[in-house]
């Protein structure tokens, strides 16, 4: 199993909690509850395949539908859905930002893949990391996190940079990609829970 196989099954599965957090919260019905998460797994990973010229991934491989499908299911039987105060809870903040950095590192390595240039790298894997959860939000009438949240979709570039960074270098390994995840995991919790923003105009 490569890399990228690894990164984008752990960031469906995280999304998939967190869409499914979401749709719980805004009282979706059931349809409403996988529609939210099959958007929240999957609109990122789609956008980052287009943009490569690649067939959609969750069109060509059944694995993406079956993890999504069964990852609700084992939510709703760990009562996942009985959670409140939702963007305050670990459950929620934990999973999405591992799904964030997940597929960060999987829009950037795809870009690489296809020869994309610098600026091309963290385009890419911003708008992986990032795509998903904005389709979600603007579906259920939500401001996109990317738009207003602590870092949100600064830690995603960052990520893709320190790909970048270690692909120019010749470095691209299992342990400096699970190195990279781990920053970008503590670096935007560390942001979250101290409440960093960038600057805003007033």
């Amino acid at each position: 199993m490569d890399i990228l196989l690894i990164a984008d099954i752990i960031g469906i599965i995280s999304f998939t909690i967190s869409g499914f957090l979401i749709a719980v919260h805004m009282k979706l019905d059931i349809l409403g509850i996988y529609i939210a998460a099959f958007l929240t797994a999957f609109g990122g990973g789609m956008i980052r395949d287009i943009i490569a010229n690649q067939a959609p991934y969750v069109f060509t491989n059944t694995l993406p539908v079956l993890l999504v499908f069964f990852t609700v299911i084992l939510a709703i039987l760990f009562k996942l859905h009985k959670i409140t105060d939702l963007e305050g809870k670990t459950a929620f903040v934990v999973t999405d930002t591992i799904g964030l950095i997940s597929f960060a590192i999987s829009g950037a390595m795809i870009a690489i893949e296809v020869d994309f240039n610098f600026v091309g790298i963290l385009m890419l894997s911003l708008l992986t990391a990032i795509g998903g959860g904005t389709v979600r939000d603007i579906l259920l009438n939500r401001i996109p996190a990317v738009l207003v949240s602590d870092f949100y979709g600064t830690v995603a570039i960052i990520t893709g940079f320190i790909i970048y960074i270690l692909h120019e270098n010749s470095q691209i390994t299992f342990i400096n990609i699970m190195i990279t995840f781990c920053f970008g995991i503590l670096l935007r919790l560390l942001a979250y829970y101290k409440k960093w923003h960038l600057p805003k105009l007033s």
